[in-house]
């Protein structure tokens, strides 16, 4: 079983992540923290195999971490799970052996994709042996940071959900089909087809809002 420690400030995406990870086979939540020196105190009692760690931490960034453990000579293997959408803190993150990125917010599939990708390249490099040649070599990489999979489901395209996901955020408060829709300008019929996807992915959930006679309209959340 690969050991993974959540690291994320945030109580419900910190449970949502745990969860997620526990769903996926051959992979099991070692602790759950919720800040930088949390995390370090905790990796200096018990390693594991893979951290998935929130850069913005209340009291240090992610990629601080990172380096202390390296000088810690903690080798964990890190996948920063974050907002941060600025390409020069991609490249830090690199510099400083970060495995994977992953932008929030994420599906479940998402995260199982690259979780899976991490399995797999762990499975290609372990054993003390020397690698056949450089297609062994490339081959190894590439199940770590091969280009990703279209998970979205047929008909549905990624502008329009990241179109939606904007709106959902702009509105805390929740959002109809109806509204979602008439922002992004598309039907109420296709909107609500991605707020469900959303939902099902474990990033928003439904709030029914009462007012007057018959049923009570759906709104959208993000978690």
């Amino acid at each position: 079983m690969i050991s993974v420690l959540v690291v994320e400030d945030e109580e419900i995406t910190a449970e949502a992540n745990r969860v997620f990870v526990e769903r996926v086979p051959g992979f099991r939540v070692a602790g759950v923290v919720r800040s930088g020196g949390d995390a370090l105190r905790f990796l200096r009692r018990q390693p594991v195999d893979l951290i998935l760690l929130d850069l913005y931490l209340p009291d240090m960034h992610g990629l601080e971490v990172c380096r202390a453990l390296r000088a810690a000579g903690v080798m964990s293997d890190v996948i920063a799970v974050t907002s941060a959408r600025d390409l020069s803190v991609v490249r830090s993150a690199v510099s400083v052996g970060v495995a994977q990125y992953l932008l929030k917010p994420f599906t479940f599939a998402s995260l199982n994709e690259k979780l899976t990708r991490y399995a797999e390249f762990r499975s290609s490099v372990e054993g003390a042996r020397e690698a056949s040649g450089q297609v062994e070599v490339d081959r190894a990489l590439a199940a770590l940071r091969g280009p990703a999979q279209n998970l979205l489901p047929k008909g549905m395209t990624q502008a329009t959900l990241d179109a939606v996901l904007a709106e959902l955020r702009r509105s805390p408060g929740g959002l109809s089909a109806q509204t979602a829709g008439a922002a992004i300008g598309v039907s109420r019929v296709t909107a609500r087809r991605y707020l469900e996807h959303l939902t099902e992915s474990g990033i928003t959930h439904r709030v029914p809002q009462y007012g007057g006679l018959g049923r009570p309209e759906l709104l959208y959340r993000i978690i």
